[in-house]
């Protein structure tokens, strides 16, 4: 036994117990400081607010209250100047931070962590950093749905063919498509601020996992740290073996962005198929692109296709962290040290995707202040692909119905002209009267103004349709919603 290892081991908070020192694998294995320090701030603000508490209950002197605010205040400084020294034997981001503390301004330092435990503490401070970056997640996804909404405002005169089955449908406009990426995203913004609610509520108080002895405030604390409702009143754990022990909120925030995930996946596969030659629908600024090492005439979409990849690494987190709490027995278990990596990988990984997202699809404002796009639109390519497939056949139907045909006979009928504009290789729009009549004598000339793609895109004004007049109408309450 090493006089280091003695002092290591003399350095935890839970030494006195023990005879021996941590063996070095151990200590590597059961550490977290290299990727909670990122915790450091809302540690520090959540210890701010509990020593104010202490002093304000009597339980602390002013003066230590004055030391520790100057000893955090020193240990702010030199973390975001890069001066602190983060220790692999103290563990974790609260213990680097309590025995920084220490050093500096002593007995006061030691006094911080009354009516505490590391248990409540750090289920208050991921708590804090995941509602701060809550925040932040919810202005990128507000980005990304103007950044949609600037394009489809360019596009409702666009026809593309509508699919299903990855089959052509019915004539629809780019933008009433881009505008089903708003409204999953705006969901996305929406799920997100009710999480919010649920995350900003104070564990702190709740110690081990029966409370404490002291007459702690909790409310003042929750209420200077912002834990409160649209009232102002405060928001607290209300048992303190759960608020110690349940991770229920990283998990509903993973699954919440899992879900913003598979939506930016889905927009990520239709960007790759629209980028291929064979639609052509669209192409990618080169600075989301890039080529091959073999082939020179290729330009790959990487950027849509790396999102699609990450989309299963979030679902993997999401998995992972359900599969953590699922057998842990009440209370604070050291498995849940496990929550933070799948945690910060998620929030990491969701921001990068919608800012670049933001930014591919909208383009940026260049120092000079002109506007470099990220998506160019092929409307001919398009409208020429709307055209195969007979996406207007529906329509022929529905003309047929208001001419007093029952629906299933109309659509026997349509089939049948279908049939006869595929054995001539033609559209059904391009099929000569006559011949159109001869699948039902109630045709007419009008017919024509029905079988065009315009025509179409006009037919379907009801709220939520494609008719320009009502992706208009979308766009202006998107632009007023997201201002």
């Amino acid at each position: 036994m090493t006089s280091s290892n003695s002092l290591d081991r003399k350095s935890q908070a839970w030494s006195a117990l023990f005879s021996e020192p941590m063996s070095e694998l151990v200590q590597r294995y059961t550490a977290s400081v290299f990727f909670d320090q990122r915790l450091w701030r809302a540690d520090i603000q959540g210890s701010l607010a509990h020593a104010e508490m202490l002093q304000a209950q009597g339980i602390i002197s002013a003066q230590d209250l004055a030391d520790i605010q100057r000893g955090l205040k020193q240990i702010t400084q030199d973390i975001e100047n890069g001066q602190f020294e983060w220790k692999l034997e103290l563990e974790d981001v609260h213990l680097n931070i309590e025995a920084r503390l220490t050093q500096l301004v002593g007995d006061a330092g030691k006094r911080l962590h009354t009516g505490r435990s590391r248990n409540d503490q750090v289920a208050t401070d991921v708590r804090l950093w995941l509602r701060d970056e809550i925040d932040a997640i919810r202005e990128l996804l507000k980005n990304l749905q103007r950044a949609l909404v600037d394009v489809a405002a360019q596009h409702t005169q666009t026809v593309m063919p509508g699919f299903t089955h990855l089959q052509v449908a019915q004539p629809i406009s780019f933008a009433h498509h881009l505008l089903a990426y708003v409204e999953m995203l705006s969901r996305d913004e929406e799920r997100m601020g009710e999480i919010r609610h649920r995350v900003n509520r104070l564990p702190l108080g709740s110690a081990a996992l029966a409370g404490t002895t002291y007459p702690l405030d909790r409310a003042r604390v929750a209420t200077t740290l912002g834990m409160v409702n649209a009232q102002g009143e405060p928001q607290l754990c209300q048992n303190s073996l759960d608020a110690v022990s349940d991770r229920d909120f990283a998990i509903e925030f993973t699954a919440a962005a899992t879900l913003c995930m598979v939506h930016i996946s889905r927009l990520s596969e239709e960007l790759i198929i629209w980028m291929s030659q064979n639609f052509a629908f669209i192409q990618l600024a080169d600075r989301f692109t890039t080529g091959s090492s073999i082939m020179p005439q290729k330009k790959n979409p990487d950027v849509p296709e790396l999102a699609r990849g990450k989309t299963g690494r979030v679902v993997g987190h999401l998995m992972g962290l359900i599969t953590l709490m699922k057998g842990q027995p009440l209370a604070y278990n050291k498995d849940n040290q496990e929550d933070k990596e799948p945690l910060f990988d998620t929030v990491d990984t969701l921001k990068d995707t919608l800012r670049i997202f933001a930014e591919m699809i909208g383009g940026q404002t260049t120092s000079s202040g002109t506007k470099e796009g990220g998506l160019c639109v092929n409307a001919a390519h398009m409208e020429a692909a709307a055209k195969k497939g007979h996406a207007t056949a529906t329509d022929l139907a529905d003309y047929l119905v208001k001419k007093g045909l029952p629906f299933r006979d109309a659509h026997e009928t349509v089939a049948h002209a279908v049939k006869a504009a595929t054995s001539h290789n033609c559209d059904l729009s391009e099929l000569p009267l006559n011949v159109l009549q001869g699948f039902h004598a109630s045709i007419e000339k009008d017919v024509y103004e029905v079988l065009s793609l315009h025509g179409s895109l006009n037919a379907r004004n009801t709220v939520g349709g494609t008719a320009p007049a009502q992706v208009q109408a979308q766009i202006a309450r998107h632009q007023q919603r997201l201002a």
